[in-house]
């Protein structure tokens, strides 16, 4: 097998896997999401995964994270589910690196990879911070672009990290974010 069929060959591979992952989350229901909290923080961790490995396909969680922070300590359900939504974040990284053609001609898409290829650590920091539709095309943008696999899951973790301590802090009652409040009651 050559080397440009066995890239290939890789590329559809993760693709597949992406969709199936993407698919299977998707269809999970609400009960089983909210049974994970029963496993504390290696739950909150599972969640975080599973809620940030969908593409384009969003999947609420944080109203979940913000009720959490009230239970466990805020610090740790942020770093539990930062690292989870860090990891989860995957997903998208490897559908952009197994099949970036497939929203290639997206204007979001093609305007994302400008702003990745001027500065992609900070794209990636700021987007994982700010609660958006478009991560995913963040992480699809980073794996089309070839971005070190390293690189990306740093500062998303990163970025993650801060986004969660934010609910989680504002669930324990630290301080208020409008909209959560009126959604959820801890």
């Amino acid at each position: 097998m050559t080397t440009e069929r066995r890239q290939a060959f890789t590329r559809g591979l993760a693709l597949l896997v992406v969709i199936a992952i993407s698919v299977y989350i998707f269809t999970l229901p609400e009960e089983q999401a909210a049974r994970l909290e029963a496993f504390g923080y290696p739950g909150v961790f599972l969640l975080a995964i599973i809620s940030n490995a969908t593409v384009l396909l969003p999947a609420p969680y944080l109203f979940l994270i913000f009720s959490l922070g009230a239970r466990f300590d805020p610090f740790w359900v942020a770093v539990a589910a930062g690292a989870g939504a860090a990891l989860g974040e995957l997903s998208g990284y490897l559908a952009g690196f197994g099949g970036q053609a497939i929203i290639a001609r997206n204007d979001i898409y093609q305007r994302m990879v400008l702003w990745m290829e001027k500065n992609g650590p900070l794209t990636v920091l700021l987007l994982a911070f700010i609660p958006n539709p478009f991560f995913d095309l963040t992480g699809i943008a980073a794996g089309a672009l070839k971005m070190p696999l390293w690189k990306f899951l740093t500062w998303c973790f990163i970025g993650k990290i801060f986004k969660m301590l934010l609910f989680t802090y504002a669930g324990a009652g630290a301080f208020s974010i409008p909209f959560m409040h009126q959604v959820v009651e801890p």
